[in-house]
């Protein structure tokens, strides 16, 4: 029985310990007070100064400008084309006329204006007969914007406003004159930011001829825009802030909370054996699962106190500097109003769960570390996944929905940001609470369960240090083979396929989208055959076959007894009722299939395709490749230990990844924890590859016929069609439970077997049902589901 003042005693020596570090007090208390205000000041300061540096602009045939209105004015342009009067002196004017004052300017970077007239003029001679020389000529030259004026544009226009003073309207007036040209590179910062400022100036210089022309015809000046008007911007000084903290709250408590947890479960555990005090604090009175308590509750606090100080600190910075930008949304809104009281309760929340879910996953990987260092290895990969995830709460668009909900780290991020974007309307976010709280509570158990449970293991607390050498790494695994993968040959191995399906995607698709549309979906199928065999079952078998001793007991290569195979045929039958029902259900969860995968499940209901051909695609090849793969060669690494239950859970987990689609996801990995229960049961990969044949022969076979089929008398008993949909009465619904319950209830209680644990469619027919557990490779690779 758990010990809370175990716990208490090992928390309150933890926190101890870290407070007396100067270097913990000063990473979490002082650094953030200090950081946040010194960058935004100079990134400020920064802004400014870059903005505020003149420019240089290189005008090419200044003589045929026309003298009124003039456009420039000594070494610059006239004031009066400018936004603001004080922007004038940004730009400065180098002109090719004789004599010109600006010719003996020096340009910041070392450059003068006689070598950058040289430059424009070489860029004039090739721009239209060779851009690209034209563009390594202005990157190699140092210059920042180049204006080409036309032969005679100014006598253009000179002519173009006399015609106008002797006609009463432009009726006839000739404007198909060459214009000037602006030239700039827009990979260069110094380049883009002189060219907003040159247009802006050309832009009010053309407004005022264009008025003074249609002064002359007279027309209202509002004649050129009959469509548009000044657009009118309503948001609030509130809405601005909400939308700056929404951004900036979620990402800051997300990093800051991992951040926070990083380095303390580093000097908790991985610390401690490098101090060699680890023996001593185990020969306590608390058990290790007490041990574990008292360090997580230690790292929480410390992710939590990082979090909440970086968050403040940034809040006062942000309030105060960020609306002072010269540029960007918050340009000019000036101070920031805070977040209501209600959306601050809210970070304090979430960041619970968040703090919970980073401090048991540091723990876990600190713990299976033997120093510091190597735990620093271990945890960057966690925080640039972190960081990723990250992103993708603050890509523009991005909501919080059903599937977003569930995600970790996702879901609190996007809640958290609803909430702070919308603080008064946020009513419709408040029934993801509940499964983002539950959702990120259950991720945070099952992390602080791994930490436990690496804790309670003598081969991962006290690991010898170990040394690397490939070529002796590569000799080990071919020279010193044991009969079954190991649980990192098993990763590997899914690695593997994860990355061939990647890198092979792009080539699948191009094969089929480029060839004859009346050939596309025999292409597919074709491909997809040649998908599973090269992708997901050569791999395996090329590692079991090369890294195993027995290929036999890798791949369960036995005969299945007889109970199972009759299992293996009656549990699909009366599964997929239930699946397709399930998913029906969760229609509103899910949404609607991608289009693209529309396109590719279509050839499984073509009827011009030949039957046979459909079953070998999307039943035969799958049933058989990924069944060596995952119920093979993973499986039989993920149970080396004898933890069934991991192994089965993981394989079905990795399983469902591979295809992607959430649907999808969630309907393999259903099937994969029914599948590797199987292949652990019976000891034979055949069970499975015959669960795995019908299930995917049952959507075929059901999208072969059409309405008719399931109106007919005796069908319509079984089959229900809802709005196109195709689902099961209730009759044959409750038939299915009532076998399903049972048979499955036994092959979960059932003993192992010897040896068994080693070391939707758019379309006037109705939805075939259960869509084949295939990747397939023009849609992302993923596993169609049974609903719609």
């Amino acid at each position: 029985m758990l010990n809370v003042r175990n716990v208490s005693l090992i928390f309150q020596r933890e926190v101890r310990d870290q407070l007396r570090d100067r270097r913990t007090l000063f990473m979490i208390a002082v650094l953030p007070l200090l950081l946040y205000p010194a960058m935004a000041l100079g990134m400020l300061e920064q802004n400014l100064v870059f903005r505020q540096k003149p420019r240089a602009v290189v005008i090419l045939g200044a003589e045929h400008l026309p003298a009124e209105p003039a456009l420039l004015e000594g070494n610059g342009f006239v004031q009066r084309w400018f936004p603001s009067g004080t922007d004038a002196g940004l730009l400065v004017v180098i002109t090719d006329e004789p004599g010109s004052a600006a010719s003996a300017v020096k340009i910041d970077g070392g450059l003068n204006a006689p070598l950058l007239l040289q430059s424009a003029r070489e860029i004039r001679d090739v721009l239209h007969t060779d851009p690209r020389r034209a563009g390594e000529i202005f990157g190699a030259s140092g210059l920042q914007a180049l204006v080409i004026m036309p032969p005679d544009f100014g006598k253009n226009l000179a002519a173009v406003r006399e015609q106008l003073t002797q006609r009463h309207a432009a009726v006839g007036v000739a404007t198909t004159y060459p214009r000037p040209e602006i030239i700039y590179n827009k990979a260069d910062e110094k380049s883009l930011l002189t060219f907003d400022r040159v247009s802006d100036v050309l832009e009010q210089w053309e407004v005022t001829i264009l008025e003074d022309w249609l002064r002359l015809s007279e027309l209202d000046k509002n004649f050129t825009h009959p469509v548009l008007s000044k657009p009118v911007n309503v948001a609030l000084s509130e809405q601005l802030a909400a939308s700056a903290w929404s951004k900036m709250f979620p990402a800051l408590l997300i990093i800051m909370s991992l951040t926070g947890a990083f380095y303390p479960a580093i000097d908790l555990v991985a610390g401690e054996k490098e101090r060699g005090t680890m023996e001593t604090l185990l020969i306590c009175p608390a058990t290790r699962t007490e041990i574990v308590l008292g360090k997580f509750f230690t790292v929480m606090l410390f992710s939590c106190t990082t979090a909440l100080l970086n968050l403040a600190s940034m809040g006062l910075t942000g309030k105060q500097v960020f609306g002072r930008m010269p540029t960007g949304a918050l340009a000019g809104a000036g101070s920031l109003a805070f977040p209501p009281f209600s959306a601050l309760v809210w970070v304090v929340l979430l960041l619970l769960p968040l703090a919970a879910l980073f401090s048991a996953l540091c723990l876990a990987l600190a713990t299976f570390a033997r120093s510091s260092k190597e735990g620093q290895y271990y945890l960057t990969p966690l925080l640039m996944v972190t960081l990723g995830l990250t992103m993708v709460c603050l890509w523009p668009g991005i909501e919080l929905t059903p599937q977003y909900s569930v995600l970790p780290i996702v879901g609190p991020g996007l809640l958290l940001k609803g909430l702070l974007l919308s603080p008064l309307n946020s009513g419709g976010l408040y029934v993801y609470v509940a499964p983002v709280l539950a959702t990120s509570l259950g991720y945070s158990a099952l992390a602080l369960w791994w930490a436990i449970d690496q804790f309670n293991r003598e081969e991962v607390l006290f690991r010898e240090g170990e040394r690397f050498e490939l070529r002796l790494w590569v000799q080990h695994l071919l020279r010193d083979k044991e009969p079954t993968p190991t649980f990192s040959e098993a990763g590997f191995c899914f690695v593997l396929l994860m990355l061939l399906q990647f890198f092979a995607m792009p080539h699948l698709q191009e094969k089929i989208f480029l060839g004859n549309p009346n050939d596309r979906g025999a292409m597919m199928m074709k491909l997809m055959i040649v998908q599973q065999l090269a992708i997901v079952a050569t791999p395996a078998l090329m590692m079991g076959i090369m890294l195993t001793t027995s290929v036999r007991e890798t791949f369960r290569i036995y005969w299945p007894g007889w109970k199972m195979l009759g299992a293996a045929c009656l549990l699909p039958v009366v599964l997929h009722p239930l699946s397709v029902e399930l998913l029906s259900n969760m229609h509103w969860f899910f949404g609607e299939l991608p289009q693209q995968i529309k396109q590719a499940l279509a050839p499984m209901a073509d009827a011009t395709q030949p039957l046979w051909f459909v079953l070998l695609t999307f039943a035969v090849a799958p049933a058989i490749c990924e069944e060596v793969a995952y119920r093979g060669f993973m499986l039989s690494g993920f149970g080396r230990r004898g933890r069934v239950a991991l192994s089965v859970g993981l394989s079905s987990v990795l399983f469902g990844m591979m295809h992607m689609i959430p649907e999808q996801v969630f309907h393999a990995s259903l099937l994969g924890l029914v599948l590797g229960t199987l292949a652990l049961r019976s000891n034979s990969l055949l069970p499975c590859i015959v669960f795995h044949f019908i299930s995917n022969s049952l959507s075929v076979i059901h999208g072969r016929f059409g309405a008719d089929f399931y109106n007919r008398a005796p069908i319509k008993t079984v089959f229900v069609l809802e709005e196109n949909t195709l689902r099961y009465s209730w009759l044959t619904l409750a038939i299915c439970v009532a076998i399903a319950a049972p048979l499955l209830v036994w092959l979960f209680r059932s003993r192992p077997s010897d040896a068994s644990v080693p070391g939707s469619i758019d379309r006037s027919e109705p939805h075939p049902g259960p869509l084949p557990l295939a990747p397939l490779p023009a849609a992302n690779h993923a596993i169609a589901s049974p609903r719609q």
